[in-house]
């Protein structure tokens, strides 16, 4: 054989040699295990009940209505704040001059916290200031109401007891003869903070 034979195949050889004692070098046990996890979100559904607050036909100053609202919490999360959002609009009577003063403003609303008892109120206001306060600010007057019931368990109810009354304020109320006031509440449920699970 010749040289260049001899030694082309020699670096072959080496060459193989080293690749298979490299190959070697790098061998080991392995194992490995799969982990998965889930992440699903509770709910927060807040219902009422009856979703009619009240219908009071031919009022005078002095008639008053109390009803009952039961909130209800059908989600899964508890419900730490109930905020409660107002708007009315005046349909004025057709057949006189347009009211000077505002309907809602001779409208007194009254939390109570027992039926029986209806001189035990939470906070009282009108429709009117009622209407143009925060929510959180109606959440401090409350305050003390839901402390006492620490907030609305998930699957669990209370009820909101509410007097509704056209005050008689001693005056000319002529005005107000034929007006209809019409009401929406909107009650919106608020989770509390985050905690470990």
């Amino acid at each position: 054989m010749g040289i260049k034979k001899t030694l082309s195949l020699g670096v072959v050889t080496a060459a193989l040699g080293l690749a298979l004692i490299g190959g070697g070098t790098f061998a080991y046990f392995s194992d490995s295990v799969e982990t998965t996890g889930t992440f699903a979100a509770g709910t927060l559904d807040l219902n009422a009940e009856p979703t009619t607050i009240i219908n009071l036909d031919n009022i005078k100053p002095g008639d008053y209505g109390i009803r009952t609202f039961k909130l209800l919490n059908n989600g899964t999360l508890d419900i730490e704040k109930v905020l409660l959002h107002t708007t009315y609009s005046v349909i004025n009577k057709t057949d006189a001059a347009a009211n000077t003063d505002d309907f809602g403003k001779h409208i007194k609303v009254s939390f109570l916290t027992n039926l029986d008892k209806q001189d035990d109120i939470i906070y009282e206001t009108t429709l009117y200031d009622l209407q143009s306060l925060a929510p959180d600010a109606v959440e401090n007057k409350w305050q003390e109401w839901f402390e006492e019931r620490g907030g609305l368990k998930a699957g669990t109810s209370d009820n909101l007891i509410v007097r509704f009354e056209f005050v008689d304020n001693n005056e000319d109320q002529n005005q107000f003869q034929g007006d209809a006031l019409q009401l929406k509440w909107t009650f919106e449920a608020r989770q509390g903070t985050g905690a470990a699970k």
